[in-house]
C-alpha cells in the first residue's frame, strides 16, 4: 500500500466524519445555548421533566464545554465520553418521566452521530475497534 493510497483513504473517511461531528456538535452547542438563554420552551421542558430551572445554565455550560472538548482533535475522545454520559442522563430523564419513544431515543441518535463522526475522523479511535 502506497502512502498516496493511505492518504486518500484517510481523507475519504475523514470528511464524512467531520460532517457528522459538526452536525452533532452544532446540535449540542445550540441546545447548550438554549439552556443558558432559557426561552419559554426550555422553561416548560424543565417543568415537565421535574428539574429546577436554576440547573439550566449549569447544564448549558457543561454542554458547551464538553462540545468544545469534542471539537478539539487532541481532546475529542474525552469530549465524546463526557457528551455520551450527558446524553445518557438525558435518556434516563426521559425514561423517568415516561416520555414517548422519540424523546427517549433522540439522545441515543445524537450519541451515535458523535461516535460515528469521531470514528471516521480519528484513526486512533478506529484503532480501538480493530482498524489499524
Amino acid at each position: 500500500m502506497t502512502a498516496t493510497y493511505v492518504n486518500r483513504a484517510t481523507a475519504t473517511v475523514s470528511w464524512p466524519g467531520r460532517i457528522l461531528s459538526a452536525l452533532a456538535a452544532a446540535f449540542i452547542a445550540f441546545d447548550g445555548v438554549l439552556h443558558i438563554v432559557k426561552p419559554a420552551p426550555v422553561i416548560e421542558a424543565f417543568t415537565q421533566l421535574g428539574y429546577p430551572l436554576r440547573l439550566s445554565v449549569g447544564l448549558g455550560v457543561l454542554e458547551l464545554v464538553f462540545t468544545l472538548l469534542y471539537t478539539i482533535p487532541r481532546t475529542a475522545f474525552v469530549g465524546a465520553l463526557l457528551l455520551t454520559a450527558y446524553l445518557g442522563g438525558a435518556i434516563a430523564t426521559q425514561l423517568r418521566v415516561g416520555a414517548g419513544w422519540f424523546p427517549t431515543i433522540f439522545p441515543l441518535i445524537v450519541a451515535a452521530l458523535l461516535w460515528t463522526g469521531l470514528t471516521l475522523r480519528d484513526p486512533r479511535v478506529r484503532g480501538l475497534i480493530g482498524d489499524r
